[in-house]
């Protein structure tokens, strides 16, 4: 595969202006003239500029531009980076089309150990980043990050993307989790459907009231897709459907250093961003810059082996009065995260899922004797 060919430089008014030496943009591999060597790359930044499946575009064309520029300025972490810029993702002939660039694209990195951040676009994108494990051959995991459910019958896409990637065949969904959401903008239906799938939702307050609770949720994806909606309209007015409510700007940053610290998650898309909503001084292209700044910091900050029968991790088993008769734990030594075991599925087609992240809380509450609820949730899933 041609990867080059799916791909334009990145915009040359970039490099006009000069950044410091420790400057992010001085520390990685940029596609200027000539496409830049992927040997030894662990990241790879891929713009995009479609924006034909959203409700209202103005300059969403402009927004990968944008991000990108207040990226670079940005100061570099305490490692060294192996992160190439790709430069703007060409867009097809038809929407679908460029779906299928973001499947190709995002397929041949993830199969040479290269993770994607998409950034730019409508939030309907993520349907082609979801594609891209189609031939992997496993089940998968998604994290949403959005105001609203886009689960929509009718409208544009990016009001019904969500609902296309359910009903994808073949199916490879085996669990999806949307978080931030908020009540008097979602069809009570909508959260209905997701209960009956059990698919985990959270919504701003629930997510507010209990921060940390959500890590496990993040930790256990595959996938995430972060549409900027979801960022208050204070910190993020440049988002293409803006909300008075939602995370703040650092809440934001914080889900994307959990994701980013996931050893799991093999892809991140960012979303939903128009220049031309935002402010003189391009408040939302900063925000954004800073989450994909925290993401890249919470990767080069990944601890765990996820090899449980090693020494990095301590084994707790606690016995119960009813079935199941025992809960089996365990905690990193390194990043002190737990884990809880779930008994295999018989005909094996979820083996992989047989120990799934959890929380301290989790422990403590089968310590009372009592069955936790995301262990319960766990089994519904598995079975």
């Amino acid at each position: 595969m041609n990867i080059q060919s799916f791909f334009d430089p990145v915009a040359d008014f970039l490099f006009e202006k000069k950044y410091s030496e420790n400057s992010f943009c001085h520390q990685i591999r940029t596609h200027r003239g000539d496409f830049p060597d992927l040997k030894g790359i662990q990241i790879a930044l891929v713009g995009i500029k479609e924006s034909r499946g959203s409700k209202k575009s103005e300059s969403i064309e402009r927004g990968s531009s944008e991000i990108r520029e207040k990226l670079y300025e940005l100061k570099k972490g305490m490692v060294p980076y192996r992160i190439a810029d790709l430069g703007d993702l060409i867009s097809g002939d038809s929407l679908n089309d460029t779906y299928q660039n973001i499947r190709q694209v995002g397929e041949f990195l993830m199969k040479n150990q290269i993770l994607p951040i998409f950034f730019g676009g409508s939030h309907d994108l993520d349907y082609g980043q979801y594609l891209s494990y189609q031939k992997m051959k496993k089940l998968v995991t998604m994290v949403t990050v959005d105001a609203k459910v886009d689960m929509e019958e009718a409208g544009p896409e990016d009001d019904r993307h969500t609902q296309e990637i359910v009903l994808h065949q073949p199916n490879f969904l085996f669990s999806y989790t949307h978080l931030a959401y908020q009540s008097f903008l979602v069809d009570p239906t909508l959260i209905n459907v997701m209960e009956k799938l059990y698919f985990d939702h959270v919504r701003l307050g629930q997510l507010r009231d209990k921060f940390k609770e959500t890590e496990p949720l993040i930790r256990d994806a595959d996938l995430l897709s972060f549409d900027l909606s979801a960022v208050q309209s204070a910190d993020a007015p440049g988002a293409v459907d803006a909300q008075p409510f939602g995370l703040s700007g650092e809440e934001a940053c914080q889900i994307c250093w959990f994701a980013g610290m996931n050893e799991k998650l093999s892809s991140f898309g960012l979303y939903g961003y128009d220049p031309y909503f935002d402010d003189a001084n391009n408040k939302t292209a900063k925000v954004a810059a800073v989450m994909i700044w925290y993401f890249v910091e919470g990767f080069y900050s990944r601890k765990d082996s996820l090899s449980f029968k090693s020494a990095d991790y301590i084994k707790y088993t606690v016995s119960l009065d009813t079935k199941p008769n025992t809960l089996v734990f365990y905690k990193s030594k390194r990043s002190g995260k737990w884990w809880m075991e779930i008994p295999h599925n018989e005909t094996g087609r979820y083996d992989r899922v047989s120990t799934v992240p959890c929380s301290y809380s989790d422990y403590l509450v089968a310590q009372k004797g009592e069955i936790p609820e995301r262990w319960i949730n766990a089994q519904i899933k598995l079975y």
